[in-house]
């Protein structure tokens, strides 16, 4: 056998698999205008631009989740995925902000009926409709939870689908947004005012922690009682345990900032292009380092280290990350002024981009067999993890598209025009 075919396992196959897709998202539909002295992508933060840019990024969260399932972990496939997450999500957080300042600036009125549309609309609504939609899942898969677990789940005060916590982000950021530039004409203030409130969140997380580590002695988690602990006290239950609720959302104040200046930001790139790309990348490096150097040095699970929650140590390693989620949207849209993608498929995952994310761990969770060559009734190697890491992606596709049509037809009844209200009455 040749010795290039020794080393050819079911694990390298699927990590090269999943690299080769990404190359093909990454070229398919690219346009592309380096070596181009002057000339520019002029649609670069265009609308399909955009959709397309998330679309890329929603394949990038449900990768990094599969590379998150321990099988993968144990086995080291996917692992440039296994941290990845972040920076996938900032992009979702910077064309957030980005496209709430454009609609602004071009849409009148805009800020009138913002809270009923923008936030219950277009946010809540799709995150109790996840709520409901997960509850099912989980009483008909047999799930045995407490009775108070249940309520607050269905209330959304405590995590039905622990994925779900990024709506609830961007509804606190899209309310703080309506507060500040409803009230506040001055734009400066209003971005200083959300870069403050931004910067709040973070601090709050590293105050809160992973789970409840404030209720009952100190260190409790790490001795025999913690098998005891109430199902509140544990890990993703409440809002804001993880760091993921917080260290990517920098990069909507990017979005915001970068849309309100645009056109002297552009100007600015388009003047000797290349030299300052080149920096803002080197910078964004520079950062990219100091964001790794801080989760080594200090870390974000110090509950675990025997000193209490280690807040100190939290705070350290976010605002060690705070420059970098500041920086890489910038990084980002300046290289799509040269090089941007739009294809079906990004187009189609930028469309169902919330709902794929919210029906990802459904999918995870329901395919799991397909991991144990016992069970699989698909045999594709020792663990079937290629077959299993397509049909997670094929299966969060589709309950995506069915949770979205599910949500589009619950805010039609919900918030009828007057004359769909007339004629429904007559």
């Amino acid at each position: 056998m040749p010795e290039f075919l020794k080393d050819l396992t079911i694990w390298s196959v699927l990590t090269q698999v999943v690299y080769f897709f990404f190359l093909v998202l990454f070229i398919w539909g690219g346009t592309n205008k380096f070596g181009r002295k002057n000339e520019f992508n002029e649609d670069f933060a265009s609308l399909d631009a955009m959709k397309s840019l998330r679309g890329f990024a929603a394949m990038g969260v449900i990768f990094h989740h599969i590379s998150q399932e321990q099988i993968f972990q144990q086995n080291h496939v996917l692992s440039p995925f296994v941290n990845a997450g972040a920076y996938f999500v900032a992009i979702f957080f910077f064309c957030s902000g980005y496209g709430l300042i454009k609609s602004l600036d071009t849409k009148q009125n805009y800020l009138k009926g913002f809270i009923r549309h923008r936030i219950v609309k277009a946010i809540v609504v799709p995150f109790y409709v996840d709520v409901l939609v997960y509850g099912l899942l989980m009483y008909f898969a047999g799930f045995k939870l407490p009775k108070e677990r249940w309520i607050f789940n269905a209330l959304g005060l405590t995590m039905m689908n622990e994925y779900a916590w990024f709506p609830i982000v961007l509804a606190f950021l899209y309310l703080a947004f309506f507060l500040c530039f409803r009230f506040i004409k001055n734009r400066p203030v209003c971005l200083a005012i959300m870069l403050i409130f931004i910067i709040g969140l973070g601090i709050g997380f590293c105050y809160n922690g992973h789970f409840a580590w404030w209720h009952g002695e100190n260190n409790w988690w790490l001795k025999p009682a913690a098998a005891k602990a109430e199902w509140w006290q544990v890990e993703k239950a409440l809002w804001f345990n993880g760091e993921w609720w917080v260290n990517s959302a920098p990069a909507f104040f990017t979005g915001l900032v970068f849309a309100s200046y645009e056109k002297y930001l552009v100007a600015f790139f388009k003047n000797i292009y290349i030299v300052k790309f080149l920096i803002l990348l080197t910078v964004t490096m520079i950062f990219f380092k100091l964001s790794s150097w801080g989760q080594a040095k200090f870390g974000y699970w110090t509950e675990w280290s025997g000193k209490g929650p280690g807040i100190a140590d939290k705070m350290k390693t976010y605002f060690c990350q705070v420059p970098l989620f500041l920086l890489l949207g910038l990084a980002i849209i300046i290289f799509m002024m040269k090089y941007h993608v739009s294809n079906p498929v990004t187009r189609f995952f930028g469309k169902y981009s919330l709902h794929t994310y919210l029906m990802n761990l459904a999918a995870l969770t329901a395919l799991r067999f397909l991991q144990s060559d016992k069970t699989s009734p698909i045999k594709a190697g020792k663990h079937d993890l290629l077959v299993y890491a397509v049909a997670v992606i094929v299966a969060s596709a589709l309950l995506g598209v069915a949770e979205q049509k599910l949500t589009a037809l619950v805010q039609k009844l919900l918030f009828r025009t007057k004359k769909e209200k007339i004629k429904a009455a007559s």
